[in-house]
């Protein structure tokens, strides 16, 4: 099947109990067994498995190109299930620019485990290659990166990984699997905060990942199962219906993106616009050869570089909604600084180039004249 069609049927089929086409939510704790330890079929308790979350978790290892998904309660519990394999003396090598959750959940929660974080840009091979050694056992990509845009080339990661037996994971929130397909690029697991691109309609909190092997599947599905952090069968089920548009979806958030990012180059407020669909952006290359196309986030900044400038433009916005988050069919505005990025401190923020003037737009599916009409009131 291609991309178009897996959406829609990748791993899917029809209940088998009733014939429904679209696969009920099982809202059930438990399941019912002819004897002591023989379930009626795979199904014993829902915390191990449901079949809601089940046709999910199929149709993520579909669009992903893995072997096995797993859904999650949230993203952040998708990575801590990656985290949990690690123990005291064990280093971890990661972006620099991060989502801000990512960065507290390694800086903050873990900051007591005894596992090293290293976070450096992961463009810079020979700096990855110094950093590297016996007790490193995880490399962590985000690309694009949250809020930059930051472009990392995977296949070349994936060859150090891979080299020294290193598991290798990419966070592929910002991207999908409609525009990028890490496991394809010798990636070990994928991460999605599937509240974002895969619902697409901002009414669902969710994680997934996605493995290219069978046994590292067993492994995370086991850790998860353990600590508890699955998702819930109406939210699997809104997530299961998002990924049916998610094509459409993707293509027209693309457009509409590309159009947001051209028209902020030249507005004359404007002084860093960053959209790795730009040829003027610096990883574009690498975006061009690992990405179809370049999706709906875009960041800028001001060239007064003022707090106040971009606080200000963002409360007079009409169409955009300032808020959290990302990826739904509405058009969002978010100051990183002070709202997902806040938990990173300030001096690191400025180190990586997360101003107090930097905004973060998540461009939506509406009339591409109305949002850029939008942002031209905002900026008056």
């Amino acid at each position: 099947m291609k991309f178009n069609t897996k959406v829609i049927h990748g791993n899917q089929h029809h209940d088998p109990a009733t014939g429904a086409v679209m696969t009920p939510v099982y809202q059930t704790s438990t399941f019912v067994q002819t004897s002591p330890g023989k379930p009626v079929n795979e199904f014993e308790y829902s915390r191990a498995s449901n079949p809601t979350r089940s046709a999910l978790e199929n149709a993520l290892a579909s669009i992903e190109n893995g072997v096995r998904g797993l859904a999650f309660s949230s993203g952040l519990a998708a990575t801590d299930c990656i985290l949990r394999g690690l123990k005291a003396g064990d280093e971890v090598i990661a972006s620099d620019d991060l989502y801000g959750g990512t960065f507290r959940l390694f800086s903050r929660i873990y900051k007591d485990s005894g596992i090293v974080f290293h976070f450096l840009d992961l463009n810079e091979i020979g700096a990855v290659q110094q950093l590297i050694n016996d007790n490193t056992k995880l490399i962590w990509l985000e690309t694009p990166t949250n809020p930059l845009m930051k472009i990392t080339d995977i296949e070349a990661v994936a060859k150090l990984a891979n080299a020294r037996k290193i598991l290798f994971a990419v966070d592929n929130t910002f991207a999908t699997p409609y525009l990028q397909k890490p496991l394809d690029l010798g990636a070990d697991i994928v991460m999605h905060s599937a509240t974002k691109y895969l619902g697409g309609h901002s009414d669902v909190i969710a994680g997934a990942l996605v493995v290219k092997d069978a046994a590292l599947g067993e492994q995370l599905h086991f850790q998860q199962f353990a600590t508890g952090a699955t998702l819930g069968p109406m939210d699997s089920y809104l997530v299961l219906r998002g990924i049916k548009t998610l094509h459409l979806r993707v293509q027209r958030h693309s457009e509409n993106g590309r159009k947001v990012a051209d028209y902020l180059t030249q507005h004359p407020a404007v002084a860093n616009v960053y959209y790795p669909g730009l040829k003027t952006h610096p990883n574009h290359e690498i975006a061009a050869k690992q990405m179809s196309d370049f999706g709906g986030m875009v960041s800028f900044t001001f060239k007064s570089a003022q707090k106040a400038d971009a606080i200000s433009f963002l409360e007079k916005l009409k169409v955009f909604t300032l808020a959290e988050s990302l990826g739904g069919v509405e058009s969002l505005a978010n100051h990183p600084a002070l709202m997902t990025h806040a938990s990173i401190p300030e001096e690191k923020r400025k180190a990586i180039g997360i101003t107090d003037d930097l905004v973060r737009l998540s461009v939506g599916v509406e009339d591409i004249d109305d949002l850029l009409a939008d942002l031209e009131q905002a900026f008056q």
